[in-house]
């Protein structure tokens, strides 16, 4: 087989390419390397009966990637091509779906490997991401893989260890991965995996450095970033909640400062429930309630009273608050009733030891008027039978 570079307009497609057809490819993931470095890869084609003409038998996207390049640019150098000898059909359909099946993508841990070594090279983020068609979070996601031990990359290479299980670990530090290990090679004990690795890491409490009200770039402790989620973590869950809260006092701060009558705030994991109040603005007595989630979101609800206080402020409740309440008896009538049938009973039981001053008592009730007559002579009947 000979090999040439062929300039674009001796070159087209075959009908027996295995991926012929009339719309055009989707080449955008690989463009841009095409563009950073140009076609490396050999085209596969043969010669097409006219003279010093080809037709690719494998090769189409690249083919149709510096067409492409050569729009942008006016012009388009040379594609290095392999030139089959003549054949009958049977031996370029071969060839075509040979070329096509032989592509299989490294996996992630290969992808490293060559991305390390780019880096060491001298090679930046951009660059790498140009040169491969992939995006700069993409390389970084690829560069995490060192930060694990080896036995953890050659077991994620060997399939042993699921994806979403290598890409928590990327967040654990070196004893935390020694840890684990440990834990995956004694039969008695479990080894976390998945989500479950993930709380495992944080000690159960994951917080995200998105629901910080505080700067994250004046935090003194250790943030853990999960390139593949994109997001990161407080690694010391107690050294957040102190910086949050602190945040959280200021936050009530300036509300009181700016006017709100008052600024609620509830208890750690308890909600605020809109339907329970009435939305109230700061001029009429609108309050500010702040809400606090287990995993460190804040929510500031402005400008809201109960029902009871809507309405008590629609009615002129401030006089009602301030007005006088008549003080309550200690003891309810039923109550005092019986108080005093016990007293009657200590007087009486008293008395019997005194018959004199009982005689006494007797006449002085007997000769006493009350206001009602009637209830006068009851109370006279009843003295003379004691």
């Amino acid at each position: 087989m000979q090999l040439a570079h062929i300039p674009l307009d001796r070159l087209n497609i075959s009908a027996l390419n295995m991926r012929h057809g009339k719309r055009a490819p989707d080449i955008s993931d690989i463009l841009p390397s095409v563009r950073a470095r140009g076609v490396l890869v050999p085209l596969l084609v043969r010669p097409n009966g006219q003279p010093e003409t080809f037709e690719i038998v494998a090769g189409r996207r690249r083919y149709f990637a510096a067409k492409s390049l050569a729009d942008e640019r006016g012009e388009g150098d040379p594609l290095p091509c392999a030139i089959m000898e003549d054949g009958d059909d049977a031996d370029a359909l071969e060839a075509s779906l040979i070329e096509n099946l032989a592509r299989l993508d490294p996996d992630e841990v290969s992808q490293w490997e060559t991305f390390s070594r780019l880096v060491r090279q001298g090679r930046t983020v951009p660059d790498i991401a140009a040169t491969f068609g992939i995006t700069d979070l993409k390389v970084k996601r690829i560069l995490a893989l060192g930060d694990l031990l080896p036995k953890i990359r050659e077991a994620y290479r060997r399939e042993e260890i699921d994806a979403e299980t290598v890409r928590h670990l990327t967040m654990a530090s070196k004893a935390q991965q020694k840890d684990w290990l440990a834990l995956c090679a004694d039969p008695d004990q479990y080894a976390p995996r998945g989500f479950q690795l993930k709380q495992w890491l944080f000690g159960g409490q994951s917080i995200s450095t998105k629901v910080a009200l505080f700067a994250i770039d004046e935090y003194p402790g250790l943030i853990t970033s999960d390139l593949f989620g994109e997001d990161s973590y407080f690694a010391d869950a107690d050294l957040f909640w102190q910086k949050q809260n602190e945040a959280i006092a200021a936050r009530r701060d300036t509300y009181l400062n700016d006017g709100w009558s008052e600024v609620v705030l509830l208890e750690p994991g308890q909600y605020f429930h809109p339907w329970d109040h009435e939305k109230t603005p700061k001029k009429k007595g609108g309050k500010v309630v702040i809400t606090v989630s287990h995993r460190g979101e804040v929510g500031c609800h402005e400008g809201w009273l109960s029902h009871k206080e809507a309405r008590r402020a629609r009615e002129g409740g401030e006089q009602e608050e301030t007005a006088a309440k008549p003080p309550r008896p200690e003891l309810t009538g039923p109550m005092q009733n019986y108080v005093d049938l016990h007293r009657h009973a200590a007087v009486r039981a008293a008395m019997l030891d005194h018959p004199a001053v009982a005689l006494r008592l007797v006449v002085a009730h007997a000769i006493t008027v009350p206001a009602c007559g009637r209830c006068a002579v009851s109370h006279s009947a009843q003295s003379m039978k004691r």
